[in-house]
C-alpha cells in the first residue's frame, strides 16, 4: 500500500501552479501601478492647492457609504468599547470618515471569505483535495488578519513621519510666537508651510486650525490633535500651552524650551539607532557574507589538497 501524501502540494499540476504564480505576480504588479499612481495625484493635488489638505480626510464615495450602511446595523450588538478603541487606532492611521468602522469589518469579512474561497477554489481546479481545510482555512485566516496588519503598519509609518516632523513644527512655532502671531494664525500658517515635507502632519494642524475657526476652545482641539497623532510629544505640547496660559508664563519661552528638547530627543533617536546598527548587522554578515567569504578562502586549498589526494 502506498504512503499517504504527506505533501501540501502533492498532486498539483506543475502548470497550473506556474500560471497562478504568474497571475498573482501580475496582479500585484498592477496593483503597485496603480497605489503609485494615486499617490502621485493625490500630492499633486495636496501641492497644487495646499489650502484643500483637509479635504484628504474623506474616505470613498457614494458607494462606500452605501456599503456602510449595510454593515453598522450589525455592529450594533458590538462592544462599544472595542468600537471605540477600534475608532482610535484607525483615526491615527489615517481614516477619519465616519464609516470607517464598518468598511474595516466589511474589508476583514470580505479578506476572510475571498482568501478561502479561492484557496478552495484553486485546489478544485487543481483536483487535488490534500489538505484542502488546512490550506483554506490558512488563507481565510491571513485575508481576516490582513486589514488589521495593514492599519498598525499605517499607523507606524504615520507615527513616525508625526516624530520627524514635529521638532521642526515647534520651531516655527517659536519663530511665529516670537513675530508676534496668535496661536490660531501660527497653526493654520505652519499647516500651510508644512504640506510638501510632512504632509500627514500638515493634514492634522489644518484640521485644528478649522475647529479653532468652529470654535473648539484651544486646549481641547489640541488635545484631540494629540489623540489623532498617537504621539506623546503632541499631548506633552498641549499640556504645556495650557499650563503657560494658566500661569501666565513666556509662551515663546516655553516653545522655545520645548523645541530644544524635542530637536535633542530626534537626535538621541538617531544615535540610539546608529549604535544599534552594528548588532543588527551580525545576523546578515553570519548568515550570507562570512560563508562566502570562508568558502572563496579555503577553496583554492581545498581543491589543491584533493588534487594530491588523487594523483597519490
Amino acid at each position: 500500500m502506498d504512503a499517504p501524501e504527506t505533501d501540501l502540494l502533492s498532486g498539483l499540476d506543475p502548470d497550473l501552479l506556474f500560471g497562478g504564480a504568474l497571475t498573482l505576480v501580475a496582479l500585484a504588479v498592477v496593483a503597485g501601478v496603480v497605489w503609485t499612481l494615486m499617490r502621485v495625484r493625490r500630492q499633486v493635488r495636496r501641492r497644487a492647492a495646499p489650502s484643500l489638505a483637509p479635504a484628504a480626510i474623506q474616505e470613498g464615495g457614494a458607494a462606500l457609504e452605501r456599503l456602510s450602511a449595510y454593515i453598522a446595523p450589525i455592529l450594533a450588538g458590538a462592544d462599544a468599547r472595542e468600537q471605540r478603541q477600534l475608532r482610535q487606532r484607525l483615526v491615527q492611521a489615517g481614516f477619519l470618515s465616519p464609516s470607517a468602522v464598518p468598511l474595516f469589518f466589511g474589508a476583514r469579512l470580505a479578506g476572510a471569505a475571498l482568501g478561502g474561497a479561492g484557496t478552495a477554489l484553486a485546489l478544485w481546479l487543481a483536483e487535488s483535495d490534500a489538505n484542502l481545510l488546512v490550506w483554506t482555512a490558512a488563507m481565510a485566516g491571513m485575508g481576516y488578519f490582513g486589514p488589521n496588519i495593514y492599519v498598525g503598519r499605517r499607523i507606524k509609518a504615520r507615527v513616525e513621519s508625526y516624530r520627524m516632523g514635529f521638532p521642526d513644527f515647534m520651531d516655527l512655532m517659536v519663530v511665529c510666537a516670537e513675530a508676534g502671531l496668535p496661536m490660531e494664525s501660527a497653526i493654520d500658517r505652519i499647516s500651510r508651510e508644512l504640506v510638501q515635507s510632512y504632509p500627514w502632519l500638515a493634514e492634522n494642524l489644518a484640521m485644528v486650525s478649522l475647529e479653532i475657526r468652529a470654535g473648539t476652545p484651544m486646549g481641547e482641539a489640541l488635545n484631540r490633535l494629540g489623540q489623532r497623532l498617537g504621539l506623546e510629544e503632541a499631548v506633552t505640547f498641549a499640556a504645556l500651552l495650557q499650563q503657560s496660559t494658566e500661569l501666565g508664563a513666556s509662551l515663546s519661552q516655553s516653545l522655545r524650551v520645548y523645541s530644544d528638547e524635542m530637536r535633542n530627543k530626534r537626535m538621541s533617536r538617531a544615535e540610539e539607532k546608529a549604535y544599534a546598527l552594528p548588532a543588527k548587522l551580525v545576523v546578515p554578515l553570519t548568515v550570507f557574507v562570512f560563508p562566502v567569504l570562508i568558502i572563496t578562502l579555503l577553496y583554492p586549498a581545498g581543491v589543491r589538497v584533493m588534487s594530491s589526494f588523487a594523483n597519490s
